[in-house]
């Protein structure tokens, strides 16, 4: 009995929290935008745009995201100085003496803190800066100092170092030279038509400049440049690496290429990389390593020849479209095509195949066919689960596909200037409609019986009740007219915009906002399960269960807070974010149903003791409502942590039940407090595992 009332006591002084209650990050899609990479031993680090810093200590055959205290996860340069790691972002330096485990800013002077390139000196860092020049730190960035003394162009996009010559490559301004660690500048363009430069890499005496006009050549410090880009095809180089005799050049639109002789002429070498929008090269040994646009990373043995991608675990991918199909899942990526998964997520499959255009922007189902939007492709469709993809662009005189709704036998793409075009062929024909749509940029569109609604960028919404032979304005009321996102639930019609959610109970004729508690208002997306609403934001999840009339955020877990693609599969809501992959989180955890039971009608507020009490892992909760209210039931821990939401919407008089399964949070106490109009009561529970 003493050993039951010492754990009684023991389990009452327990500070409870949830152990799975929030969003996971699923294992895909793979790839991203990688802005820079680094090696240091084994170690290999991306920097990518939204994602952070990712590690991989095996060649790229497996990442892991390496981001505590990068309060700044746009990271444009990446430097090793011997233990030392330093990130480069668009907030600053930031340095990890651990290969990533944890970081901490370092920008103590660095009055600028857009960083696009770093260059290490023996005990001197160097940061070039969009807009503030160079900047000079001589203790691993405890501090830092303007070094900008004849530096007349303060865009510096990378820096390079040769013995006691520092060099910097700016946009507009070519190529400067310090002989004095940044004292003063000396600008060194002879020669150099291009002066907007990328890209620097020093070989022996000769030193490399990737420019908006190709490959230039200096044997003489930059003193003479000599154009040496025959072979390039495309003029916009962004990175540059020496690999023995070896010379690569990333571009912009044509992959890598290859020199072996100084830049004299040039291969392409791209066999394999699906992405040819390069702006980081890498070597480690033998391995080049090249960090893409939309694919990711990609990995050569064998100069260039081929090239695989190594993205296992590079969840740094822009997702904005989802589709389901049964049990399975498709994500339409910026850069990266399209993605399937048969399993909530916990594998994705690139099903890319005949996908001309990997900016997928938007997907759409239609019995056994499926179709992708893509940005300046047009519209492809697959018939077998995109294991194959065919161009359906008859007609389609615009290719910049944002939006694609599928209402009985009709398919209709909204674009990016070019309207609504409609397909009564799945695509094999197709024929603009545009009457009266006096805003010709489509972000959205939705189907509603009869009715088309369409989302404009600055137009509002439009509605066609004839399959877009004609249009009419339905803005009424509706303030913020660049719409986003367009659902339907029931005769309620959502409109997700620049300034949040509006509700149409009448076909568009005229709109309220309904953004109480909506703390993001620029909503990208939007998605409805039974009656439930959420909306996609750039912070996040927010969950109304009244029809918008008052929203809660639902991101515990979601470290990303750019949402622009959601989508229900199953049991499980998918969030697609701005580079960090795609997320799910069973809907189960933030809707709770709420029963109505017993009769007659209640003459006061009340709420009860829950039962049982101790509970595992159930327990049920009971309120009374004499009248129509507005009801939130939320859970907290001992700390005043809200770690629950049960109910949040207007209910109507009577007695009601709630159960909540506590599968997953660990033993303890938690309150329940119930808040109806004024009347608020807070009760304790106890769960024991």
């Amino acid at each position: 009995m003493k050993r039951l009332i010492k754990f009684l006591v023991l389990v009452w002084t327990l500070v409870a929290s949830p152990l799975h209650a929030q969003w996971l990050q699923t294992n895909g899609p793979y790839g991203g935008i990688v802005l820079s990479l680094a090696t240091s031993g084994d170690n290999l680090f991306a920097g990518t745009y939204a994602g952070g810093v990712f590690l991989s200590s095996n060649n790229g055959t497996n990442w892991t995201a390496v981001n505590v205290g990068l309060a700044n996860t746009y990271v444009y340069a990446l430097a090793v100085s011997e233990s030392d790691l330093f990130a480069g972002t668009n907030g600053g330096v930031f340095l990890s003496t651990n290969s990533g485990a944890s970081w901490t800013a370092v920008n103590t002077g660095l009055t600028n803190p857009y960083v696009n390139a770093l260059a290490v000196s023996g005990s001197n860092l160097y940061a070039g800066t969009y807009g503030g020049g160079v900047f000079l730190s001589t203790n691993s960035g405890t501090s830092w100092a303007t070094a900008n003394m004849g530096l007349t162009n303060p865009y510096v996009y990378a820096l390079a170092v040769r013995g006691a010559d520092l060099f910097a490559a700016t946009l507009g301004g070519g190529v400067f030279l310090s002989t004095n660690s940044g004292t003063s500048w000396t600008t060194v363009n002879t020669g150099l038509t291009s002066t907007i430069v990328y890209a620097l890499a020093v070989s022996g005496s000769d030193l490399f400049a990737g420019t908006n006009g190709g490959v230039f050549l200096s044997t003489n410090g930059g003193t003479s440049w000599s154009a040496v880009g025959t072979g390039i095809t495309s003029a916009y180089v962004y990175s540059l690496t020496v690999n023995g005799g070896n010379l690569f050049a990333g571009t912009y639109g044509g992959g890598v290429f290859l020199s072996t002789n100084r830049g004299t002429s040039w291969t392409a070498v791209n066999t394999g990389l699906t992405s040819t929008i390069v702006y980081a090269l890498a070597v480690s040994g033998p391995n080049l390593f090249t960090g893409t646009y939309g694919g990711g990373v990609f990995l050569s043995t064998n100069r260039g020849t081929s090239w695989t991608a190594v993205n296992t675990g590079l969840t740094s991918t822009y997702v904005y479209a989802f589709a389901v199909s049964g049990p399975n899942l498709f994500a339409g990526t910026a850069g990266s095509g399209v993605f399937l998964s048969t399993n909530s997520g916990t594998s994705w499959t690139a099903v890319n195949t005949g996908l001309t255009n990997v900016y997928v922007y938007a997907l759409a189902v239609s019995g056994s066919n499926l179709f992708a939007g893509t940005y300046g492709g047009g519209v492809l469709l697959s018939t077998n689960r995109s294991t194959n993809w065919t161009a359906v662009n008859t007609g389609l005189t615009n290719p910049y596909v944002n939006a694609l709704a599928v209402g009985g036998s009709n398919l209709f793409a909204g674009t990016y200037g070019g309207g609504v075009f409609l397909s009564t062929n799945s695509g094999t024909n197709w024929t603009a409609v545009n009457t009266g749509l006096t805003s010709t940029y489509v972000y959205a569109l939705a189907v509603n019986g009869s009715y088309l609604f369409a989302g404009t960028d600055g137009g509002g919404v439009f509605l066609s009740t004839n399959s877009g032979t004609s249009w009419t304005a339905v803005n009424t009321g509706l303030t913020s007219t660049y719409v986003y996102a367009l659902a339907v639930s029931g005769s309620d019609l959502f409109a997700g915009t620049n300034g949040g959610v509006f509700i149409s109970t009448n076909g568009g004729m005229s709109w309220t906002a309904v953004n109480t508690g909506l703390t993001s208002t620029i909503v990208a997306a939007l998605a409805v399960s039974d009656s439930n609403l959420f909306a996609g934001t750039n912070g996040g999840v927010f969950l109304s269960t009244n029809s918008g009339t008052g929203w809660r955020a639902v991101n515990t877990g979601l470290t990303n807070s750019y949402v622009y693609a959601l989508g229900v599969s199953g049991s499980n809501l998918f969030a697609g974010t701005v580079g960090a992959g795609v997320w799910r989180r069973p809907l189960s955890e933030m809707i709770t149903p709420v029963e109505q039971v017993r009769s007659p009608l209640p003459q006061h507020f009340s709420l009860e003791q829950n039962y049982p009490n101790p509970f595992n892992p159930s327990t049920k909760i009971e309120f009374a409502l004499p009248r129509n209210e507005i009801v939130t039931l939320k859970l907290f821990n001992l700390l005043g942590q809200e770690i629950r939401t049960l109910v949040d919407q207007r209910l109507p008089a009577g007695r009601y039940e709630v159960e909540w399964n506590a599968s997953g949070y660990s033993s303890g106490i938690y309150l329940y407090r119930l808040v109806a109009g004024s009347y608020v009561d807070t009760k304790k529970m106890l769960l024991i595992r």
